[in-house]
């Protein structure tokens, strides 16, 4: 079958390039010397039926625009495909789809000294494309970038077709995992019936959820940056610089380094491919409320010059120093504390689209609630969420797609490689991500995740040109894990008085000191709180607190605060991070009414009673820890 075959060819692609250096590939940033059309609109898009997924390969449906292949319903880009309709078969949907946009590439394109890159934020999960009926480029790892040169396809002053095949199916050795139970029995299903099961609790949303760009650069260009910083007798900054070029002739470039204070003005220059920086007098990076002016970020402008013309990219890059010890975590050598919590890309109508009104409305609640910090559950998150944590001081714990891993098997881990590998390459240079998650709730005491997780944590170190320390997120017991042996910081999600012993919140402060001090006195680690929270239906009201209400999530909060302040004062807790920041959606399921209801924000971004009683605790801490000011309409809340 084409699907199989389809498959097949996307896995190959993954392990071709995780076993040697993947290509640069720098966000399409505009400059004096690069172009980017803007793709994002209304394209056409299409299912295949389930009885003959591969029915668009047999027909050849990337050689002719798709409405000429049958009836197509317009479809937003970038957005999730699940909920534009009123179709549950597509809200539902579980295979190959398709989508086509038309548009035009001026003349003046034509040249050469320029090349032209067909740009994908990401799609989920296994794409193929075709560029003016020729196919260029397949790609399996969701939530992550990936990019292709088009300049010999591009169709000049004319009109251009862009053509996307897209499955979300996942399987057992996907990044994340799913897997399919088929019903045959036909006095009790219909034919071809299936159940698809999720081990992971969010919404399967698919499609091109981030921005599609045609961009061009010079033919001999800037392929990628690497920055590394440091801190020299505490006032001076060093950056460490690697330009990586590409060209289509043996010439070697020459390189200039300029960097920009926030004000745009130049502070120092360079010259060499390679080299290091060293500013005197240094502004540092610094998270939200460790210093007056969090996030600051100067400005690289990197100059290349050959004898075919001139490549000029600018890079932010943020000075700061990211180290931890047995017990603690520092950022620029001062411990740091993370109170924050994990979040999802998840919004109304467009699911995992990137929607830049609410990410903006996003941040503003994070500062408004005096927050440091968040992990990229489950996933990583579209570089419009990130270039605002490098922005705002935002301390991120940067997370892979393996969500919730079960089995762990020798295609799974080349692709969680290529995941890994991915992540880091486009996330590398932002100061924000102080720790790479490889991993958030396997079934790490299965005996096959010892070594499939010593595979991943060694890999993971050998290709980081940064040194960031490494976590893997944990649900299963201490004595049954087989992961923590090989990460550098402890986390663990821990639902208290919810999942277990539900409704007796007077369990949560012992077991809290208990199982998190066992943490730590068996690998003499940094330990932190990862998740933990109640479902709570907004409006919902009882007192006594009772399970789902206002009142419960707040009560259980608050024990929770207690044990935490409790296993800070043993020196080695170094963070608590709330689930979730807003509701989001899940499958459907009798335990979930519509969705996860755990957010201390409705989806709609509207605070819960929770919400408040986060903002005074996170507010305190940064008082006692960080010597923030209070706002004063939170003075004399109680937390503690």
């Amino acid at each position: 079958m084409y699907f199989i075959v389809s498959l097949l060819i996307l896995v190959s692609f993954c392990i071709e390039n995780v076993q040697g250096k993947l290509p640069g590939l720098l966000y399409p940033s505009e400059s004096p010397t690069r172009e980017r059309k803007d793709l994002s609109g209304i394209w056409n898009f299409r299912t295949c039926p389930y009885d003959d997924q591969n029915k668009g390969f047999n027909e050849k449906w990337y050689q002719k625009p798709l409405e000429q292949t049958g009836p197509v319903i317009p479809m937003p880009v970038p957005s999730s495909f699940n909920d534009i309709t009123q179709e549950s078969f597509i809200r539902d949907y579980f295979g190959w789809v398709w989508y086509d946009f038309e548009f035009f590439v001026p003349e003046r394109y034509r040249s050469n000294s320029l090349r032209h890159v067909l740009y994908f934020g990401s799609a989920q999960y296994s794409v193929m494309v075709w560029l003016n009926g020729v196919h260029v480029i397949n790609h399996s790892i969701g939530h992550l970038p990936f990019a292709v040169e088009v300049t010999s396809n591009i169709k000049y002053g004319l009109l251009n077709r862009v053509t996307v095949a897209l499955s979300n199916r996942l399987t057992l050795e996907t990044v994340p995992q799913a897997s399919i139970q088929r019903f045959n029995d036909s006095s009790m299903y219909p034919a071809g019936f299936f159940e698809v099961t999720y081990p992971f609790d969010f919404m399967n949303y698919a499609g091109i959820d981030r921005p599609v760009y045609l961009y061009s650069t010079p033919v001999t260009y800037i392929e990628d940056i690497t920055l590394t910083t440091d801190i020299e007798d505490k006032t001076i900054g060093v950056i460490n610089y690697d330009v990586d070029y590409g060209s289509s002739n043996n010439e070697t470039p020459t390189c200039y380094v300029q960097v920009y204070n926030k004000n745009r003005t130049l502070v120092i220059e360079a010259k060499g491919l390679k080299g290091t920086i060293k500013i005197d007098n240094v502004k540092l990076w610094w998270p939200n409320l460790m210093d007056p002016e969090p996030g600051y970020l100067y400005t690289m402008k990197i100059t290349l010059n050959s004898s075919r013309g001139q490549d000029v990219y600018y890079q932010s890059v943020g000075i700061r120093t990211v180290s931890w010890t047995n017990t603690t975590f520092l950022i620029n050598d001062k411990p740091f504390y993370f109170r924050g919590f994990g979040k999802h890309e998840d919004y109304d109508i467009r699911g995992k689209g990137v929607d830049i009104p609410t990410i903006v409305k996003d941040f503003n609640l994070i500062k408004w609630l005096g927050a440091n910090s968040f992990r990229t559950s489950h996933y990583p998150y579209a570089d419009e969420i990130m270039d605002r944590t490098d922005e705002n001081g935002i301390v991120v714990i940067d997370e892979s797609p393996a969500c919730t891993l079960g089995t762990f098997g020798d295609e799974l881990l080349e692709n969680h490689r290529q995941a890994m590998a991915e992540m880091i390459r486009r996330d590398k240079n932002r100061p924000s991500v102080v720790m790479w998650s490889l991993a958030n709730e396997p079934r790490s005491a299965e005996p096959k995740a010892k070594e499939y997780f010593r595979n991943v944590t060694s890999y993971t170190r050998e290709i980081d040109p940064t040194g960031r320390p490494l976590t893997i997120v944990l649900s299963t017991s201490l004595d049954t894990d087989h992961a923590a042996q090989f990460v550098d910081i402890i986390a663990v999600n821990r639902y208290y008085s919810w999942y277990t012993d539900t409704g007796h919140l007077e369990v949560i402060q012992i077991q809290l000191q208990t199982e998190y001090s066992n943490w730590h006195n068996r690998y003499n680690k940094p330990v932190m709180i990862s998740e933990y929270g109640a479902d709570t239906i907004a409006g919902l009201h009882m007192d006594p607190p009772f399970v789902f209400t206002e009142e419960y999530q707040s009560a259980l909060f608050y024990q929770n605060f207690q044990g935490f302040d409790k296993l800070r004062a043993k020196g080695f807790f170094i963070g608590e991070m709330v689930w979730n920041f807003a509701d989001f959606m899940t499958y459907q399921a009798y335990t979930r009414v519509v969705g996860n209801k755990k957010g201390i924000f409705t989806r709609q971004r509207q605070p819960k009673m929770g919400a408040f009683l986060i903002r005074s605790r996170y507010w305190s801490l940064a008082k006692e820890i960080d010597g923030a000011h209070i706002p004063n309409e939170i003075l004399n809340c109680p937390t503690r």
